[in-house]
């Protein structure tokens, strides 16, 4: 279990444990601890002081106004300007050499990126001294072993960036697979920023069947009355080729 608390001005107080009670609630448990990322912050910054060094990243002070004059693709403007360390800066990793990374997912449509081309040098700290989630899934999924990476569509686009850093940090690549995720009427996706409800723990089944129905799972039986066996129903009879695909990719955004 991992919680990716990396950005602190944006949370809401209590939110990261209510997410686990939630998950305990509806029957799903982890092993070993929690990792938290927030107390990461030595590992993330031993990374990139060795990217620092090996001049494979520099500091940046570029504005979202001139990036968006670039095309919003950051064509290394920064990178020879040895701006000194006290400044408030990002940093930024160095993109070249052979950047088409192709992901095979598990169910969307292959997706080929030119990180270069269509992304530049890519924020691994920002401005603010927030750790980028760029950055920090990499070095965690490796630190915890991953190799099987099942997220929502919305993250797909940022993949290659995740497989280029992998790629430069000697990491393996796991492999990934892009489920839909649930959106309003609006097709935005529910979350806090679209002010969607909390879900009602005391309301556990229910939950767990619309969610198998909306990834296009059997039903189970009506006398799977108890968390533990509608969540083995669920296990046994999972179909991965039964969940929705989603339509198109969105475009490779900046931060």
């Amino acid at each position: 279990m991992r919680m990716e608390d990396l950005d602190p001005p944006r949370e809401q107080a209590g939110a990261a444990e209510s997410l686990l009670h939630s998950l305990r609630a509806h029957g799903l448990e982890w092993d070993g601890d929690v990792l938290w990322q927030s107390q990461r912050h030595e590992a993330y910054d031993e990374v990139l002081q060795e990217l620092l060094e090996q001049g494979l990243a520099f500091r940046c002070d570029c504005s979202r106004a001139q990036l968006r004059e670039q095309g919003n693709v950051y064509r290394g403007h920064c990178r020879k300007r040895q701006l000194p360390a006290d400044q408030p800066c990002a940093l930024r990793v160095i993109v070249e050499g052979d950047t088409a990374i192709t992901i095979d997912d598990s169910l969307q449509e292959p997706l080929r990126q030119d990180v270069a081309a269509e992304v530049g040098d890519f924020i691994i700290k920002r401005r603010d001294g927030l750790h980028a989630y760029q950055l920090a899934v990499v070095i965690d999924d490796a630190f915890q072993g991953i190799n099987q990476v099942l997220r929502g569509s919305d993250l797909y686009d940022s993949t290659p960036r995740q497989v280029y850093l992998q790629r430069l940090l000697g990491l393996a690549t796991p492999r990934y697979t892009h489920i839909p995720v649930i959106t309003n009427s609006e097709g935005q996706k529910l979350s806090k920023q679209t002010h969607a409800p909390a879900l009602r723990d005391e309301d556990a089944m229910d939950n767990l069947r619309l969610a198998l129905r909306f990834l296009g799972q059997a039903a189970p039986p009506p006398d799977c009355r108890q968390l533990d066996s509608l969540l083995q129903f669920a296990v046994d009879n999972w179909q991965l080729a039964q969940v929705p695909g989603c339509e198109g990719i969105p475009e490779a955004t900046l931060y």
